[in-house]
């Protein structure tokens, strides 16, 4: 798929949905502050295409780290509110205005962490030749619940074969993850663990 394409599908899916949305993201928005205070969106530098960084936004899920009341570990922090966001995707709608933007697309490898850029075998890295994406074919595979390894290997997979007709499989295949609530954390954890690096880097 072209770029001029892919973008006019991100447009034309991203703008209205962004639109539509905002009342259930003044709502959201609302129940993060009564629940975890000060500041409602999540902001993060993550590597955008060719690993360049933009600023991601999300709702918050999680209380800030407090050693002191035991707030810790990524299990400690996340509230009731928060796991339910995830959980309904409600935390990425802010996202849709990366997409508008054009720091990502509606499909595309997920957006990682920035210090993950040094820790990509030079295959893993090749899921950065495209615009990182809202949804993905690892997300409609697994989601969580797979390795980190599987889920590179569908990014590349994605950089090789992407179509307009591929695009909209992922799309209808994200909602029905989506209604399901299935692949949200992965094995005894409410979010993936760090990539550390795969056992296959030199």
């Amino acid at each position: 798929m072209s770029y001029r394409g892919k973008r006019l599908l991100d447009l034309v899916l991203a703008g209205p949905a962004f639109v539509l949305s905002l009342p259930v993201q003044a709502l959201t928005a609302l129940a993060v502050r009564v629940t975890m205070g000060s500041p409602v969106l999540f902001r993060q530098q993550r590597p955008g295409l060719h690993g360049e960084p933009f600023e991601m936004v999300k709702f918050r899920t999680m209380l800030v780290p407090d050693p002191e009341r035991g707030l810790v570990t990524d299990a400690d922090r996340m509230t009731r509110v928060g796991a339910f966001l995830r959980s309904t995707s409600l935390d990425e709608l802010p996202t849709l205005w990366n997409i508008v933007r054009g720091d990502m697309s509606v499909v595309g490898p997920r957006p990682l962490l920035m210090q993950y850029l040094d820790r990509y075998t030079p295959e893993q890295a090749r899921r950065h030749e495209v615009r990182p994406g809202l949804t993905g074919l690892a997300q409609v595979n697994g989601r969580n619940a797979i390795s980190w390894e599987e889920k590179f290997a569908y990014d590349v997979e994605y950089v090789d074969n992407h179509s307009l007709v591929g695009d909209l499989r992922i799309i209808r295949d994200t909602v029905l993850q989506v209604v399901r609530r299935h692949g949200i954390s992965a094995e005894d954890a409410p979010t993936m663990p760090e990539f550390l690096g795969s056992e296959r880097a030199s």
